[in-house]
């Protein structure tokens, strides 16, 4: 039997609205939220790789006709506990017991964007939209980036052509 994985179909319209379907079939987004943004690629790869348990392959048509193409991996699982990994089964308790990690977050503005554009954001760890005033903002993850990263951030927009670089530290 062939190996097939999941084809995820994005038709991005004028209005930066998306139609998402999944190996033909529509996929409709959550009650509440109206129509699918380009900010809701993360949610749509999500669903579409029961989360990132499997491969998905994701087509990006844009309104200008160019399309995008990208394979998204499935996670690698975490190793089963061994006796030799885990040698108390059960909760953690005590002086053993790790407190939870503290997410380094740190936000990133910049103005001059288009009211509602998609803004990249660079060392692209992710993807924000302007604020009907044109403001852009993100959260970062200082964990998320890898050592030796450069200390700036870039906020591009994608229609406007705005960019701003801020410095994290």
């Amino acid at each position: 039997m062939p190996v097939t994985i999941p084809t995820v179909l994005l038709q991005v319209r004028a209005d930066g609205t998306l139609d998402a379907t999944i190996d033909g079939h529509p996929l409709l987004p959550p009650e509440g939220i109206g129509r699918w943004r380009r900010s809701s690629l993360p949610q749509i790869i999500d669903h579409a790789s029961r989360d990132r348990s499997l491969p998905v392959r994701i087509e990006v048509h844009e309104v200008d006709q160019t399309v995008f193409t990208d394979i998204i991996s499935a996670r690698p699982r975490p190793p089963a506990p061994t006796a030799e990994t885990d040698p108390e089964p059960g909760p953690r308790r005590g002086r053993r017991a790790l407190p939870p990690e503290t997410p380094r977050l740190v936000e990133v503005s910049g103005d001059g964007f288009v009211p509602g554009e998609d803004v990249a954001l660079a060392v692209i760890v992710g993807h924000t939209d302007a604020t009907g005033t044109g403001t852009a903002r993100a959260i970062v993850d200082l964990d998320d980036l890898s050592i030796g990263a450069t200390s700036e951030v870039l906020l591009f927009g994608r229609i406007s052509g705005t960019s701003t670089v801020r410095r994290l530290a």
